[in-house]
């Protein structure tokens, strides 16, 4: 929003001397955000002159041009007149014109120095419109009597002209946030400055509006599908003015400000809607009156429906959009855009003026929906006051009979369906318990009236310091102020946000991460220990990718759920797996000529279940129980997995050796090492799981059987079509199920300084039996003095027979207590030989 400084001043008492910069930071202080200062687009010295002689002198080029001289008074600094070079030739000798002196900077950075031109010492110029930035006239020079007419009274050469022009005005530039709609008008800003600094506000829409003396033209609104069920338009002001002559131009005056404002003049009638919609924040519409001769009615567009707005452009509408009817035809796009057909034209002398009042959800649609954005609609969408529509109304009809030669029909139609503000009760020591700041309620009460709010108290005026609940009415032009929280704002805000200190909040105790939120830290650090760099992926991934990965046509990872909007058309899927997403990070690390890609990811995965869709909640309607539920069971589990690829050398080349190539043991020891820091025991069984390679992909099991995840060397086709090198490995585990399955306290075995007795035993199995099968059972077999056991060796063969295969496992014994004989050792290790080959069918080798 721009604000010219001295149409600010006519809303609010600005002390003299005033700048921009001082405005815009108490401004700030209430909480606007400062956009920009706008310093004058001329500096001086700019002063009055008076012509004492003119001397026409042709040039050989045809062109002639007028050696002037020009009295300025004691601005030049001699008080001799001023010898000065013009090529206007629309005045003459005794004429008041505009000078800028050397020194000065007109329109456009275009800066005046003395210089020596058409043979003489030019010390200045006399100066045109288009020059000084108050138009597009550069043909002549501005004759002060004819431009300011009656204004020109009394003027002396070396008089300041830029006040007389309006060329001293600064302006700023504010962000106006949505909530505050009232703040899109220099009357709204007025208040915010007085509510700031304590300066007296004398609100422009305070004005006698007259009384209808009968109903003018017909006004219906008929909104029979209102949206969110709030009707489209609630207030609707419509007054006639005829004998609008059309040649009077739009005043100086008005024109600079709202230049001044970024509004460009277009014509008195338009001109004269648009400074109202600026000083008030009303929006305003004129209809040819001859256009809407068959009345007013305010409808939903019939779907289909088409418009041509004053764009030039054939729209079609919407059976959403609101729009405005005469005769059964749209004759405007209500709250955005007029029509066309219904536009002031050059011939047009009778017209109706609409200040109405529309809902804001209906209008951003519409404005939206048509990318159709005017001032009129981002003033609508951030709430108007709905008692502001007849003010408005009257302060134009003012303009045009006054500035226009109109006159006003005293009959004229009001159709008010508004609803009063609703009041809630607020807890006078809230401020104080949110901000931390101590509000007094004297001073909470006294800054709630600040803003326009009706405080009714429980008990009068309590004394300082003793709080207590009131009844609050919020004021028309504020609807964002709804809820308690919304006045606390306001309390806090009117005190400035500057005066409220830093104070960094009180940790309290026992309310650190969670159990969860701890592991899940210890997890990463682990992976980053083992020698994997962490890396954040987007989570979205593609059909095409899942295709590369090898999923089967029926695999439960192929059911993702589906983003309406994604950030790319080509992965428009939430990931089911952390690999989806993890191998073309891992891939852009070896493209840019990395020898290795040892790369990990913590994240969450998202599981669907059921249909997935979650049920529409209406804007601005609060949610029932059972929206709240629909909405929670729409939601799709989404479990945190870690998963890491390592592709290339794990073992770096040096003076200790070769480099080595990750292998798919690798992968496997990072995830167990991972199990054992929780203290979860698990199983290690082979399967076939994409995008593994079949024969080395171990899938990792808890106690209970739930699935933990993979781990193992990727398939070679998988390889080639995700464009990794050769026996790349990776894994991917479920975090959440590890720490679910970890003890809430840590778990430890006493250190005992018994000796250990260490026994090696080899079993011959079918090459099927898992080695996991023959882990269990020796364990179990073993008995309570088994500290751990270790398969060391395999062994296929000739020697074994075909199909078969021999392990060598190493069975760690030790007592608490006491050192273990060897009979107690020997036995041990029978009865664990004795239960492998019960479950499994192993044959000891001797």
């Amino acid at each position: 929003m721009l604000i010219p400084i001295s149409w600010l001043s006519e809303y609010v008492d600005l002390p003299a001397g005033t700048t921009g910069a001082e405005v815009a930071a108490a401004l700030v202080k209430v909480g606007f955000e400062e956009e920009s200062l706008g310093a004058p687009m001329v500096t001086g010295p700019v002063v009055v002159g008076r012509v004492l002689s003119r001397e026409p002198e042709p040039q050989k080029n045809g062109k002639t041009i007028n050696w002037c001289q020009v009295d300025v008074g004691d601005a030049n600094g001699t008080g001799e007149p001023q010898g000065i070079v013009c090529g206007a030739h629309n005045f003459d000798a005794g004429d008041l014109v505009v000078v800028s002196l050397p020194g000065a900077v007109l329109a456009g950075g275009f800066a005046i120095s003395e210089r020596k031109t058409y043979g003489h010492l030019s010390a200045g110029m006399i100066c045109s419109a288009s020059e000084l930035g108050l138009g597009d006239d550069h043909d002549g020079i501005i004759v002060l009597t004819e431009y300011l007419g009656e204004q020109s009274a009394g003027l002396e050469p070396g008089q300041d002209a830029l006040p007389l022009l309006g060329l001293d005005t600064e302006t700023i530039e504010v962000n106006v946030t949505p909530d505050r709609g009232y703040a899109m008008s220099i009357r709204g800003l007025a208040r915010e400055y007085a509510h700031s600094t304590g300066a007296t506000f004398t609100d422009p829409a305070l004005l006698e509006v007259d009384t209808p003396s009968g109903p003018g033209v017909p006004v219906a609104l008929r909104d029979e599908a209102p949206v969110r069920g709030v009707p489209g338009c609630d207030r609707y002001v419509a007054r006639v003015v005829r004998g609008i002559d059309r040649s009077r131009p739009t005043p100086r005056w008005m024109a600079k400000r709202l230049t001044d404002a970024g509004v460009r003049p277009l014509g008195l009638v338009v001109d004269v809607t648009n400074y109202v919609m600026l000083a008030v924040g009303q929006p305003l519409h004129a209809f040819d009156l001859g256009a809407v001769s068959g009345g007013i009615e305010v409808r939903r567009a019939q779907a289909g429906e088409k418009l041509t707005t004053l764009d030039g452009r054939e729209r079609t509408l919407d059976a959403e959009d609101l729009v405005i009817a005469s005769g059964g035809v749209p004759v405007a796009l209500a709250g955005v855009m007029g029509g066309q057909d219904s536009e002031i034209s050059e011939t047009t002398t009778d017209l109706l003026l609409e200040s109405a009042h529309f809902e804001a959800v209906g209008i951003a649609r519409t404005a939206r929906r048509h990318r159709l954005v005017s001032e009129a609609s981002k003033r609508y969408e951030r709430r108007v006051d709905p008692q502001l529509a007849p003010a408005a109304a009257q302060m134009a009809v003012d303009l045009l009979v006054d500035l226009g030669g109109g006159v006003a029909e005293e009959a004229f139609t009001e159709v008010d369906e508004t609803s009063a503000p609703e009041t809630f009760a607020f807890g006078t020591g809230r401020p104080s318990a949110v901000v931390g700041v101590d509000y007094d309620r004297r001073t909470v009460v006294e800054r709630l009236r600040m803003i326009g709010c009706e405080v009714t108290a429980d008990r009068g005026d309590a004394a300082e310091g003793d709080h207590g609940v009131v009844t609050v009415l919020p004021p028309s032009w504020r609807p964002d102020l709804r809820i308690p929280e919304d006045l606390v704002e306001e309390v806090a805000r009117l005190g400035g946000y500057d005066a409220i200190p830093s104070v960094l909040p009180k940790a309290p105790g026992g309310r650190g991460l969670t159990l969860s939120q701890r592991r899940r830290r210890i997890a990463a650090d682990l992976l980053a220990d083992a020698g994997l760099h962490q890396v954040v992926t987007l989570p979205m991934t593609s059909a095409e990718q899942w295709d590369r990965l090898g999923y089967p046509e029926d695999d439960p990872r192929r059911n993702a759920v589906r983003l309406h909007n994604p950030l790319r058309a080509e992965e428009p899927f939430l990931r089911t797996d952390l690999l989806q997403t993890l191998v073309p990070a891992a891939r852009r690390n070896l493209a840019r000529g990395q020898r290795r890609a040892a790369v990990y990811e913590l994240g969450r995965v998202v599981i669907p279940h059921g249909d997935g869709v979650a049920p529409v909640q209406e804007v601005g309607v609060p949610a029932s129980a059972e929206m709240l539920a629909a909405l929670a069971d729409a939601v799709p589990h989404q479990p945190f997995h870690a998963a890491g690829i390592i592709a290339g050398e794990w073992e770096r080349q040096g003076w200790w050796g070769p480099a080595r190539v990750a292998e798919w043991s690798d992968a496997l020891e990072v995830v167990l090492s991972l199990a054992s820091r929780f203290g979860v025991e698990v199983t290690v069984e082979q399967a076939q799981h994409a995008p593994f390679h079949p024969g080395r992909c171990a899938r990792l099991v808890l106690a209970d059987g739930t699935v933990w995840g993979h781990a193992g060397e990727l398939h070679p086709q998988r390889l080639t079509e995700l464009e990794l090198p050769e026996r790349t490995v990776a894994f991917e585990v479920d975090v959440d199920a590890l720490v679910a399955a970890s003890p809430e306290v840590s778990t430890h075995q006493d250190f005992s300084a018994q000796p250990h007795s260490r026994v090696d035993v080899a079993l011959v199995t079918d090459a099927s039996v898992p080695a996991a099968a023959l882990e269990s059972a020796l364990r179990e077999g073993a008995g309570e003095h088994l500290e751990s056991v270790e398969m060391f060796d395999q062994y296929t063969g000739e020697q074994v027979g075909e199909g078969r295969r021999s392990t060598a496992w190493r069975l760690t014994f030790r007592a608490a207590d006491r050192t273990l004989t060897n009979e107690e050792t020997n036995a041990a290790r029978d009865a664990a030989i004795a239960l492998a080959a019960e479950r499994t069918g192993a044959e000891h080798r001797g």
